[in-house]
């Protein structure tokens, strides 16, 4: 038995459609969803962007209402629908693929066609009586997608910012945790992984949680730029359609609904059209990446064994590593995360195409410069916080070997070259290299030094420069 559903008619420049009656969304959402069906992933998915449109147009209302251009009912009607947008509600009824032609068109006009919609609701009208209170004249007076949706996108990236920067600060603690928990335990440092010269785990460690604490300054720095709106712009810089006043009235009520302190370009023209501020922020997520990505290859080599790697430290088993090798775990923490630094270098590369591709006032290519930014955002985030939670907090450290490793090297020679010479280091190397023997045993067979010197010098504070984590 199929159950009619009711419908309204709606009107655009290709003719009528039929919409679903109880749909908040209308005709030019119905026709984006037609004609987009790119990713499956429609921009409900990204919450933070459906608040940032909503607060531009709730600010865009305030204005219109502000300079008298917007009757107080409209006005009031058309805040109360946002402030609901921005509180959680409706977001189901913003359907447009994240990926679509049309420089954000679509991602507009769906804006408009809830907000108008539930605003009509709230003045005692139905979906769709327009006549009423329109999407376009009334939801986007004094408005383009060209200034509305680079706007909503900034203010959108700054709070998603926000919630990696706070990811990140909960990762470098746990890597700082584990440097003081590491401080006195000596071993192998290495270069191109060969054996270098003796330091701790715990100064190991402290690299990691310094690196991530570099990044996020440098984020943000990055996030600064962000701050820079064009609302008021219109099509292309010239305000056309804007009254005198918009722009800056729109700008004051959108940084009070958001708490931002945004700033209005200095140039609306070039504003319009210059994609770089999404350029800078893109190659820090990169940086951010590469060198997570980096940490977590040397958590995986170091834990590497257990009987036939360098079993230096133990990464907590989280799951079976294997459908055939019983008792293997495998490091899959690390793995998961190099693979989000894989993604976001590949989104690097996309943002940068789509911004370079931008022609003469306007950069078409925003919709993907969102999608690439908010994936990158997004899921360095949970990447930070999963290896935190599932994988540092849990590391612990195979003191045994790590010191054995330190004996047996050949490494450990450097150490002592200032105390026996260079010429006599010299000979142990060649000596323990081509006996198996270690170093500080030989040191003592040849009376190069006596034991309670040796024992002083091979001490961790002492061999490693300090035991003591530099502080992040």
């Amino acid at each position: 038995m199929t159950v009619a559903v009711a419908h309204r008619s709606e009107h655009d420049l290709l003719g009528d459609r039929d919409v679903p009656a109880e749909a908040y969304w209308g005709i030019h959402s119905l026709r984006a969803t037609e004609n987009f069906p790119i990713t499956g992933t429609s921009i409900s998915a990204y919450p933070h962007l459906i608040e940032a449109l909503a607060a531009v147009k709730e600010a865009a209302a305030r204005a219109n209402e502000e300079l008298g251009l917007l009757e107080p009912e409209k006005a009031m009607a058309i805040v109360a629908a946002c402030r609901e947008i921005r509180a959680g509600k409706l977001h189901d009824q913003f359907v447009v693929d994240v990926i679509q032609g049309g420089a954000g068109t679509s991602t507009n006009m769906n804006a408009n066609e809830v907000v108008a919609n539930r605003a009509l609701e709230l003045l005692g009208r139905a979906k769709g009586e327009y006549q009423y209170l329109h999407p376009n004249e009334d939801v986007n007076l004094g408005q383009s997608t060209n200034d509305v949706y680079p706007t909503a996108v900034k203010v959108a990236t700054v709070f998603a910012v926000r919630e990696l920067l706070k990811a990140m600060a909960v990762l470098q603690d746990a890597f700082a945790a584990k440097a003081f928990e590491f401080r006195d335990v000596l071993k192998m440092g290495r270069t191109q992984l060969q054996d270098a010269v003796p330091m701790t785990l715990g100064q190991e460690f402290s690299a990691y949680a310094v690196m991530l604490d570099e990044d996020r300054s440098r984020l943000a720095e990055a996030v600064d730029l962000i701050h820079e709106i064009n609302l008021g712009a219109t099509a292309i810089g010239t305000g056309l359609n804007a009254p005198a006043g918009y722009a800056e009235s729109a700008r004051r009520h959108l940084a009070a609904i958001t708490g931002l302190p945004l700033v209005t370009a200095a140039n609306l023209v070039e504003a319009t059209q210059d994609c770089g501020a999404f350029v800078q922020m893109s190659g820090v997520l990169k940086r951010i990446a590469v060198k997570l990505s980096k940490s977590c290859n040397d958590l995986r080599l170091l834990s590497s064994g257990p009987r036939a790697g360098l079993n230096e430290i133990n990464l907590p088993p989280v799951q079976a590593g294997s459908s055939i090798m019983p008792g293997k775990v495998n490091p899959v923490i690390p793995e998961v995360v190099n693979q989000v630094a894989f993604e976001v270098i590949g989104n690097d590369v996309t943002i940068t195409m789509a911004a370079e591709a931008g022609q003469l006032q306007l950069n078409a290519f925003e919709p993907i410069i969102l999608h690439s930014l908010s994936e990158s955002i997004t899921h360095l985030r949970t990447a930070c916080l999963t290896l935190a939670e599932r994988c540092v907090t849990g590391i612990t450290a195979n003191t045994e070997v790590l010191r054995a490793a330190v004996e047996n090297s050949i490494g450990l020679v450097t150490a002592l070259n200032p105390h026996i010479g260079y010429t006599a280091a010299t000979d142990i190397a060649k000596e323990a290299l081509a006996t198996g023997r270690g170093v500080a045993e030989l040191v003592l067979e040849k009376g190069l030094l006596p034991a309670e010197r040796l024992a002083a010098l091979l001490r961790p504070e002492v061999i490693a420069g300090s035991g003591t984590p530099q502080a992040v």
